[in-house]
């Protein structure tokens, strides 16, 4: 079993920083996915992958992973860069 650890970005419609702390233990898929035929939707027997478990630190997450014997590749969260800009220059 594989997984990745990763901190939860900020969504796209979010003002705040609610649950951005927050790292995220999530499981990749180890079956393909595949289009139902009767239907059209895709999906797989994969019930792992739907799994996500937060915690509140890097180092909870990957002793979770150690102790229950997971493989888990840690992704780094890139710096945050504020773009500092007056408000005239909107008008040159």
């Amino acid at each position: 079993m594989t997984a990745r650890i990763y901190q939860r970005p900020k969504n796209a419609m979010q003002s705040g920083k609610a649950r951005t702390g927050e790292w995220v233990l999530e499981f990749e898929q180890s079956e393909a996915r595949r289009a139902d035929p009767l239907m059209g939707w895709t999906g797989s027997g994969d019930t792992q992958a739907q799994v996500q478990l937060a915690f509140p630190s890097r180092d909870a997450a990957r002793a979770y992973a150690e102790k229950h014997d997971i493989v888990a590749r840690v992704h780094a969260t890139p710096p945050k860069g504020l773009k500092l800009q007056a408000y005239a220059d909107n008008f040159r």
